[in-house]
C-alpha cells in the first residue's frame, strides 16, 4: 500500500531540505553562544557595572525603620573574565600503533558546532592555539584560522568565543561543553574533554587513539599535488589565500594559472570550483569539480562538492549518483552523504533503500546534525506499511525538533498514521 498522498514530500518541503548546508564545511549556519559563553563582559546588575547610568537618589531611612536595601556602588566596575590563548599539543596514533596514514584535522566541537584548528604532521603530532592567531601547520589549508574567526573566515567567533574586534584569548568558562578530536576518513577518534580545563594545565594532551573503521579509499589530500611544479604550487597557495578572504575573482585568476601549469592538479581544480561558486557561476564550478575528480578519483572533496551541485539542481537521480560516489569511497565518515542518499531514494520511491540509508545516517551521525532523517525514515516505513515503526520515527523527529517550520505538517502525518493503526486494530 502506497500512501504518497498523505506522506509524500511536497515541493515546498523539499525546498526546505535543500537549504541544509552541503559545502565542504557542511555546517555554515549562524553561531550560537554556549550557555554561559559570550565575550566575558556579561550584564551589569541594576545600578552596578561599567556604564551603569545615573544612580537613583538614596533614601534616608527613618530611625524606626532601618533600610533593608543592600548598599550599592555605582562606580564599581564588574570584574572581567580572564582571557588568554590556550595552547594544546598531542599526538595521534592508530589502533595498530602507527601514526595516521595522512594528515588528520584537529577539530574542536562545542555545543553542536565543529571547527577545524590545525592538522597533524607526518608523525601524528599537532600543536594548536585556541583564542589567538596561530601559524599554519604543515598540510593545513587556508580555511584553518583562529578561534576568533567564524566558519566563513570573517571575525565573528566560534560558539560565542570571540572577544570582539582586536581581542584575543578565551575564558575557561567558554570551554564548557567543548571537546577536541581528530577527523580522518575511515577512522574514529577518541575525544578529549576540555570542560574544566585551566590556563595553567599542562598543554600536552598525550596520545589520542584513532580506531580504523574499515577499508576506505577516500583521501582528503590529493596525491597529484606532490608533482606540481614550483610556479603552480605558488599560484595555488595564492588562490587558497584569496578564497579564504572571499576575494573570489583574484582566487580564480591564480587557481586557473595553477591548473594551466599542472592540469592534473586536483586540489587546485577543487579550489577553482569553490572560487567559481563564490562568483555565482555554478556551471563553471561544476566543470572544475568534475576535472578535479578526473585528475584524482579518490580525492573526496570534489565528490562532496558535486553532491552540493546536484542538490541545487533538484535532480534526485544525480543526488543519488553523487552521494553514492562519496559512500563508495568512504561509507564511515560522511553522514551527510547517507542523509541525502536516503532522501533521494525516498523521492524516487525506493522505500527499502531509503530506509537502509536513513538508518545508516542515524548510526553515523554522532553529532545529531541531521534530525530530519527520522522524518525521512518515518515516511519510508509508512510507505512500506510498517505503521507503528513509522509513528515512532515521526515522534522522535518531533521530539528532536519541536518548533520546526514543518512541525504542523509532520504532526498531521503522524495523526494520519495513528488513525490507520487504530483502524487496523
Amino acid at each position: 500500500m502506497t500512501i504518497r498522498s498523505v506522506l509524500s514530500f511536497p515541493a515546498v518541503f523539499t525546498a526546505c531540505l535543500l537549504l541544509a548546508p552541503v559545502t565542504l564545511a557542511f555546517q555554515t549556519g549562524g553561531s550560537t553562544a554556549p550557555p554561559g559563553g559570550g565575550t566575558g563582559g556579561g550584564t551589569a546588575p541594576p545600578g552596578g557595572g561599567a556604564g551603569g547610568g545615573t544612580p537613583s537618589k538614596p533614601t534616608t531611612p527613618s530611625p524606626t525603620q532601618p533600610s533593608t536595601q543592600p548598599q550599592r556602588f555605582p562606580t564599581q566596575q564588574q570584574p572581567q573574565e580572564f582571557r588568554r590563548p590556550i595552547f594544546l599539543s598531542g599526538k595521534l596514533m592508530t589502533d595498530d600503533g602507527t601514526p595516521p596514514p595522512e594528515a588528520a584535522t584537529i577539530e574542536l566541537y562545542c555545543n553542536g558546532r565543529s571547527r577545524p584548528f590545525g592538522y597533524s604532521d607526518s608523525k601524528g603530532r599537532f600543536n594548536i592555539t585556541l583564542g589567538g592567531q596561530q601559524p599554519m601547520m604543515m598540510g593545513a589549508d587556508a580555511s584553518v584560522g583562529s578561534m576568533n574567526e567564524g566558519f566563513d573566515g570573517r571575525s565573528g567567533g566560534f560558539g560565542g568565543m570571540s572577544g570582539g574586534p582586536g581581542s584575543t584569548g578565551i575564558s575557561e568558562r567558554e570551554l564548557m561543553g567543548c571537546e577536541l578530536r581528530a577527523v580522518l576518513p575511515g577512522y574514529l577518534s577518541e575525544t578529549v574533554q576540555l570542560s574544566g580545563r585551566r590556563f595553567m594545565d599542562n598543554p600536552d594532551l598525550g596520545t589520542i587513539l584513532m580506531r580504523r573503521l574499515g577499508k576506505v579509499e577516500a583521501r582528503t589530500v590529493s596525491m597529484t599535488s606532490a608533482n606540481a611544479p614550483k610556479d603552480a604550487r605558488k599560484a595555488f597557495e595564492k588562490g587558497l589565500d584569496r578564497n579564504k578572504k572571499q576575494k573570489f575573482g583574484e582566487a580564480q585568476t591564480n587557481l586557473a594559472k595553477a591548473v594551466s601549469l599542472h592540469p592534473q592538479y586536483a586540489e587546485a581544480w577543487y579550489e577553482l570550483g569553490l572560487a567559481y561558486e563564490g562568483m555565482k557561476k555554478p556551471d563553471e564550478a561544476a566543470d572544475a569539480f568534475k576535472k578535479s575528480i578526473e585528475a584524482d578519483p579518490k580525492y573526496v572533496k570534489p565528490h562532496l562538492a558535486m553532491l552540493g551541485v546536484s542538490l541545487a539542481s533538484n535532480n534526485w537521480e544525480k543526488v543519488l549518483d553523487t552521494s553514492g560516489s562519496v559512500l563508495k569511497l568512504d561509507p564511515y565518515s560522511y553522514p551527510q552523504a547517507w542523509y541525502f542518499n536516503s532522501l533521494a531514494h525516498l523521492q524516487l520511491q525506493h522505500f527499502d533503500d531509503a530506509e537502509k540509508s536513513a538508518r545508516e545516517t542515524i548510526k553515523m551521525d554522532r553529532d545529531k546534525r541531521y534530525p530530519k532523517v527520522h522524518h525521512i525514515l518515518g515516511v519510508a516505513l509508512a510507505n512500506k506499511n510498517d505503521l507503528k515503526a513509522a509513528a515512532g520515527s515521526l515522534k522522535t523527529y518531533i521530539e528532536m525538533n519541536p518548533n520546526g517550520r514543518d512541525s504542523d505538517f509532520v504532526k498531521k502525518q503522524l495523526a494520519d498514521i495513528e488513525q490507520r493503526i487504530q483502524q487496523q486494530e
